[in-house]
């Protein structure tokens, strides 16, 4: 017989005792359900470990010596490993105000501190009673004075030993009275696209301070362009970590750690816009180092020096590029030499005033930011160099030995 058959018999049998089947219907039920309870109870589905992994408290009953229901709390333990880092560096995260004297009725008046810019800096060095604090160059520049504010609102006088603009750092120094905590140095080549990072810094001033973002690495290596003159020419590309931690303003200069709590970035620079949204950027501190401890030992950056005033062939009119220069219809791209300055490189080796550089030891040099960045990033002060460029619509090819500036 099959089921189709069976289970018409057996409906049948139910409608001759339908009060018998109602009796054992329920007894059976009544069973499953305290059993299925006592299965569950024995798991985590119904235990104060879930209230614990959801961060929650809870109360618990258990029975007295009378059989009596008595209530207890649970204590739950919400503490991570983000907080963790959080309590080991917030506290070598600090704020830099920028002071600026301002001159009224001929009469130099100093900046109230209360009204004065803020950002954010990090304690990365302790040593024979002072500390070394890493920042962003535009975070004091400009600044007549610049303080440091630590964690407990001692607010002290900070000496600049230097700052770079190319690289957007600074190093203040200050007496380590009020140093809690310094900031171990993580590397930056090492890290992952999608590992977690912590933002810490003061968004938009000290009332804020020592705010804590939390977000991924989005990205490595990225090229940001940088005008700094506000003319509209790109003049710098900055190597950058991209990150998707809140980065607001006040909090440039400040710190963006990975889950060792070690710094791997200093926060620079966001890119806001109503369609846009997490798009914040640091500078790895394998980039940062070197350039901290230069300007520790020396208060600037020497770079490699040429001696001209460089302008991008592709801000020049097409008129004056077949006109003026005399370029090949094909060259566009190059950097216009619209001065050269006296006892430099560039004059000793014969530079002139409307030359167009298009290419230095092999590389293509197409606009002026390519030219700072191979002259900065590639060579070194004292190295020889080969310098391809026109001059009046002639190709020519010399060689000049590169000095050194302080940045």
């Amino acid at each position: 017989m099959g089921y189709y058959d069976d289970h018409i018999k057996s409906s049948k049998q139910k409608q001759g005792r339908p009060w018998f089947a109602a009796i054992v219907g329920a007894i059976i039920g009544s069973a499953i359900m305290f059993f299925a309870l006592s299965a569950i109870t024995g798991t985590d589905v119904l235990s104060n470990n879930t209230n614990e992994q959801a961060g929650t408290s809870n109360q618990d009953q258990e029975l007295n010596e009378e059989g009596v229901a008595e209530q207890r709390n649970v204590e739950v333990n919400i503490q991570s490993q983000i907080t963790d880092i959080v309590d080991e560096v917030s506290d070598a995260v600090v704020g830099v105000v920028n002071i600026q004297n301002q001159n009224i009725f001929g009469q130099q008046m100093e900046q109230d501190p209360d009204d004065a810019p803020t950002g954010s800096g990090v304690v990365y060095k302790q040593t024979d009673g002072e500390a070394y604090v890493v920042t962003n160059y535009h975070v004091i520049e400009g600044a007549d004075s610049v303080e440091v504010v630590f964690s407990e609102e001692e607010q002290v006088e900070a000496e600049v030993i230097g700052g770079d603009m190319y690289s957007d750092l600074a190093v203040l120094r200050v007496e380590d009275t009020f140093v809690d905590q310094v900031i171990e140095l993580g590397q930056s080549e090492t890290i992952n696209v999608g590992e977690p990072v912590l933002a810490i810094g003061n968004p938009l001033g000290l009332q804020f301070a020592g705010s804590v973002t939390q977000g991924i690495i989005s990205g490595k290596d990225r090229l940001i362009p940088i005008d700094y003159t506000q003319n509209g020419v790109i003049d710098w590309q900055m190597e950058v970590i991209q990150t998707d931690a809140a980065i607001n303003p006040g909090n440039s200069g400040g710190a963006l750690v990975n889950l060792e709590g070690e710094l791997i970035g200093i926060n620079s620079m966001k890119i806001a816009s109503p369609q846009l949204e997490g798009l914040g950027f640091a500078i790895p501190i394998d980039m940062a180092r070197p350039i901290m401890e230069e300007l520790e030992q020396q208060g600037a950056v020497t770079r490699s020096y040429l001696g001209i005033s460089p302008y991008s062939l592709q801000d020049v009119a097409q008129h004056h590029l077949r006109n003026t220069l005399n370029l090949p219809e094909d060259v566009d791209r190059g950097v216009l030499v619209a001065s050269v300055e006296t006892i430099s490189p560039a004059d000793q080796a014969g530079f002139e005033q409307y030359d167009v550089i298009i290419d230095m030891n092999g590389e293509e040099i197409g606009n002026v930011y390519e030219l700072r960045q191979y002259l900065y990033n590639e060579t070194n002060p004292g190295d020889e160099i080969d310098i391809t460029f026109y001059r009046n619509g002639e190709l020519y090819e010399t060689s000049l030995t590169l000095t050194s500036q302080e940045f």
